[in-house]
């Protein structure tokens, strides 16, 4: 008789909370995400711990981590979300016009940088009721993990060797090139390889601790190191970085060639020969006959195709 009273003081609402707050790790963040008034979210938590009987985030120095009895809530917590989000519109099909389910794409800024726009567009476009959460690739939230635990329904970038249990989509091909200043003395007089080696180099932070990209990934097969003196997390400030500096971006064209019309950079080809940068969706089984997550596949797909012809 306990435990159904127990159950009974549980909603869906409830459950959103604690995965929200236990994946953010903050009230003020799980609030701005949740659309909802931060002393609300504090209320709910309040209910969770009495009915938990646990504190289930508590302070360490100057940020909230979840007790072990969180963590071992997170997974169930989300299976239950997704299980309710897919419960009538994937066993009614997915009509994009009066659908209101959540898509949530992470994707790396590695990207063209008009492609993002231009999928936001499209999901609003064609599905208007439907919220989107835009997720960075970060040291913090490994892809894999995110696909995993239901929180993103398909991750967008370049992988040397995407992982075999992931579902994959190839999207576009890029060749392999350099922006740099205007100013930059390879500009003039050309480089050789071990001039481009030896070069400053910027890269992006890795996507997660001990992951190698696709330039230094080739690199390291070839026995080869590039001189890297600066890191962004935030590539999309990268070509602005390049451009007032003798740094060196080593990316795709496709990438580079959105910049070169507004910024003083030049594209240079690269003295290292660089397989082709291969652009992927991954998704994870558990989405893999979703009606709603083969729909967004379906607009990643397109507005990647749309992309390249321009």
């Amino acid at each position: 008789m306990r435990d159904q009273a127990l159950f009974d003081k549980i909603d869906l609402h409830l459950i959103r909370v604690l995965h929200t707050v236990l994946i953010e790790r903050s009230v003020s963040r799980a609030a701005v995400r949740l659309g909802m008034h931060q002393p609300a979210v504090s209320g709910s938590l309040k209910r969770l711990r009495a009915l938990a009987g646990d504190p289930l985030l508590v302070r360490s120095g100057g940020t909230m981590v979840p007790t072990d009895a969180a963590l071992r809530m997170v997974e169930p917590a989300g299976a239950i979300l997704r299980a309710a989000e897919a419960l009538f519109s994937d066993a009614r099909g997915f009509d994009p016009r009066s659908a209101t389910r959540t898509f949530r794409v992470a994707a790396s800024d590695f990207l063209d940088p008009l492609f993002l726009p231009r999928l936001v567009a499209r999901i609003k476009q064609e599905a208007p009721l439907c919220p989107i959460d835009i997720l960075p690739l970060s040291p913090d939230a490994h892809y894999h993990t995110l696909l995993a635990q239901g929180e993103a329904d398909v991750v967008v970038g370049n992988w040397p060797q995407p992982p075999g249990d992931l579902h994959l989509g190839r999207l576009f091909s890029d060749e392999v090139v350099c922006l740099v200043s205007q100013e930059h003395p390879a500009v003039r007089r050309g480089w050789s390889t071990e001039e481009w080696l030896a070069a400053e180099h910027i890269a992006p932070t890795p996507t997660h601790p001990g992951a190698r990209g696709a330039i230094d990934g080739h690199l390291d097969s070839l026995g080869l190191q590039r001189h890297i003196t600066a890191r962004c997390a935030h590539f999309s400030l990268i070509p602005e970085i390049v451009a007032s500096s003798l740094l060196v971006l080593t990316t795709g064209r496709q990438y580079c060639e959105r910049f070169a019309s507004r910024l003083p950079v030049a594209i240079l080809p690269c003295p290292v020969d660089f397989p082709a940068l291969m652009y992927y969706q991954l998704w994870h089984e558990r989405t893999h006959q979703s009606a709603a997550a083969v729909w967004l596949r379906e607009c990643v797909r397109d507005v990647a195709r749309m992309l390249r012809k321009q």
